[in-house]
């Protein structure tokens, strides 16, 4: 079957769950989200003052489906899927980010299915189409895996941690090309307390049958009144000789909420890899730097279902040219975020 009559199936049976979601299951489930949600722009790139044409003129980000729910009492569901994401023969799921079930007594928790990765750190954290521009790190972990986790919630849920396995990120990847059988081992600590915030991990993760890459990932989130500053350390590494500040990752953001319409945003990103060469996601050699900011504007008075941007960002430093940053990269950014609340639409 080809990819793009995948899509179409596909495609078609969200529809098909849109409307099933907001009528006849709405009495057997409580529903707590069913949206759908789309960002287009337009772009300009250019390296070396050149553009860059084929990332550049007017393009159609993403097309997510979004639902949530309980089936019982303690057993929660969430899906997220990118219809516009093609997918293989291999994997009919690619286009699924998540799809999984939970159940909680108590402070614990068990889920099981398609899951973001245990890792730390606040711009892994987001959702895709509310990030314009990121790190080297972020652009090539493939995030969403298999596997099973348990959570313990200490304090009344202000602190989290979180034990996962998952199958790993770097299957299928340059180093394991036919195997996928390798897996991940993930430990998160989540916190939040007043203006400060934290999504801390210890991630042992298989780039071969094995053999492994370690990573400590440490998110910071600060909140002082209408700022908002985010400060991200990912370090990564093969044993003790090579680990501390070999191959690391810095990303810095401060978000100011100007008014209940207008945010205004500063960010940076620093990626370097001296020679880790198991690195599948920041390859050896890689010393990058990525500065820029921008506006998102909300013109519905008390609502965040339609966002316009803008901004601009520019990447120096040297990287290997198969990196998804490169020298002397320049972006402007302008585009449309919307979204549709069907259990909004319903209640009407």
């Amino acid at each position: 079957m080809k990819v793009t009559t995948l899509m179409n199936v596909r495609a078609l049976l969200i529809l098909t769950a849109i409307f099933i979601s907001t009528s006849s299951l709405k009495a057997q489930t409580e529903i707590t989200r069913a949206e759908l949600l789309t960002r287009v722009e337009y772009i300009q790139e250019n390296i070396d003052g050149n553009n860059i044409g084929a990332n550049s003129g007017f393009k159609g980000k993403f097309i997510f489906f979004r639902i949530d729910g309980s089936l019982a009492e303690g057993l929660t569901y969430s899906y997220r899927q990118r219809i516009n994401k093609p997918t293989s023969v291999q994997s009919l799921f690619d286009a699924t980010d998540f799809i999984n079930l939970t159940y909680t007594k108590g402070p614990w928790s068990v889920s099981g299915g398609k899951q973001i990765i245990a890792t730390g750190g606040y711009e892994y954290d987001r959702a895709p189409f509310d990030l314009y521009y990121c790190s080297e790190y972020w652009y090539n972990l493939a995030c969403f895996q298999f596997g099973v986790s348990g959570t313990y919630a200490f304090t009344e849920g202000n602190d989290k941690l979180t034990f996962q396995i998952s199958e790993s990120p770097f299957r299928r990847g340059a180093l394991n090309p036919d195997n996928d059988d390798i897996y991940a081992y993930n430990l998160m600590w989540t916190g939040s307390h007043e203006w400060f915030k934290t999504t801390y991990s210890i991630n042992v993760m298989e780039y071969a049958p094995g053999k492994y890459i370690n990573y400590l990932a440490l998110g910071n989130r600060f909140e002082f009144g209408d700022f908002v500053f985010e400060f991200d350390f990912v370090n990564k590494g093969t044993n003790a000789q090579n680990f501390l500040l070999e191959d690391y990752c810095l990303i810095g953001d401060l978000c100011w909420k100007a008014s209940d319409a207008l945010n205004v945003f500063v960010k940076m990103s620093y990626d370097r890899n001296k020679s880790v060469t198991e690195d599948l996601c920041v390859a050896a050699g890689t010393d990058v730097f990525r500065a820029g900011g921008g506006i998102e504007y909300f013109p519905l008075k008390n609502n965040r279902n339609v966002r316009l941007h803008l901004n601009c960002c520019y990447t120096d430093g040297e990287s290997p040219a198969a990196n998804s940053l490169r020298p002397n990269q320049t972006i402007l950014d302008a585009g449309l975020t919307w979204k549709l609340d069907f259990l909004s639409v319903t209640r009407k």
